[in-house]
């Protein structure tokens, strides 16, 4: 089966030269190399499922080259509250998203690449494609100390991690991605990946912490623009292919048909969080209230992200446990969200008595249990 139509056509639009040397002859109907028009997290990761499961690459292999505004990915089997800081996410107005592909969280800005080799599933070899990364790097800066780890990264210096790796492998079709650091913002990456999340317990994938370095400090040449151009050009002539690259907008229905809904299911909640493994919570937080510094303890179990079972335990001389157990009944069954919990904790309160001292101290209970998602 070959790639549908409507791609086809958008190959006969005009198309981006992105290296200096004269087209490549031999099979150029073999492989393609696009480029997204979108810096979207969303968008782009639909672009790649859509090739994924549409695309005929039996007799044809794809590079796709994207790069996002920031946004924090992770895997599809992980917990972004055990990941990330969500809190710092929503404050910095970065992204969430979470990968049709296993692997570790990572963080994307307009200051890295990312890079997607699509193959038919026998063709699949995801150090072949990091040796042409590695090739590509060195190209353009050939004393560069760069090498591709059993764990498949690629590290600078023997020491620095400045490529993640993550694959899917269907029954016929396969694809490996991974990043390339060029120079992103370091300082945001690591507070952004840095989980603040207590007592929680997950059989979740976790993520390797490692240190990294963008590829500008050791070269300050190595932009985005020319690791892009590098790429295309050392993928071109290690499978003869038309070295040309193709923009393609993530948006655009005629060129992708169905590419709509499959960005908007990658945005919703149910994806996103709902698609956690299940996990549970067993934490406290310290309250101070007048001159007294009072414990409270919280148990939640969550699955498909929501609430199933809940208990908060305050001191019985603090508050009535009758209310901290109102409380835990009103988010049993809700989503483990704080704008929900924010809602139903509003409508809770409403029914609390009308001492104003007890008031407050509900009202200070439900900010607590609302700063723990």
């Amino acid at each position: 089966m070959a790639l549908p139509w409507a791609l086809r056509s958008c190959l006969q639009r005009p198309c981006v030269l992105r290296s200096r040397r004269a087209p490549l002859g031999g099979a150029a109907g073999a492989g393609l190399i696009l480029q997204s028009l979108s810096d979207d997290v969303y968008q782009n990761l639909a672009v790649e499922d859509w090739i994924h499961e549409q695309a005929g690459l039996e007799d044809r292999q794809v590079l796709f080259l994207w790069r996002n505004a920031p946004a924090v990915v992770v895997g599809r089997h992980q917990n972004p509250w055990q990941e990330c800081d969500l809190r710092l996410l929503r404050q910095k107005g970065v992204k969430l998203a979470r990968r049709r592909s296993g692997g570790g969280a990572v963080y994307h800005d307009l200051g890295n690449i990312n890079l997607t080799f699509f193959t038919s599933r026998t063709r699949y070899e995801r150090r072949d494609n990091l040796e042409l990364v590695v090739r590509a790097l060195r190209a353009l800066s050939p004393r560069l100390d760069v090498r591709v780890t059993e764990r498949y990264d690629i590290v600078l210096g023997g020491r620095y991690k400045i490529s993640g790796t993550a694959a899917k492998l269907g029954r016929t079709a396969a694809y490996h991605h991974c990043t390339l650091l060029c120079g992103a913002d370091k300082s945001l990456l690591s507070a952004l990946l840095r989980s603040p999340y207590r007592g929680l317990r997950s059989n979740a994938t976790a993520s390797v912490p490692s240190a990294v370095r963008n590829l500008v400090e050791e070269d300050p040449a190595l932009t985005c623009e020319r690791l892009l151009e590098a790429v295309a050009e050392e993928y071109a002539a290690r499978h003869h292919v038309d070295r040309r690259v193709t923009l393609i907008n993530p948006a655009d229905e005629a060129v992708l048909p169905g590419i709509h809904r499959k960005t908007k299911e990658l945005q919703t909640w149910e994806w996103v969080y709902g698609k956690t493994p299940k996990f549970s919570v067993s934490t406290y937080f310290d309250l101070t209230y007048e001159d007294s510094v009072l414990q409270v303890k919280v148990d939640m179990e969550v699955k498909h992200g929501k609430i199933e079972v809940c208990n908060i335990d305050a001191p019985e001389q603090w508050l009535p446990p009758g209310l901290c157990q109102e409380l835990a009944k009103s988010l049993t069954g809700s989503r483990f969200c704080p704008d929900e919990a924010t809602v139903l904790a509003s409508t809770w309160l409403r029914t609390c008595p009308r001492d104003d001292e007890l008031r407050h101290k509900c009202n200070l209970l439900c900010e607590n249990v609302r700063m723990l998602m």
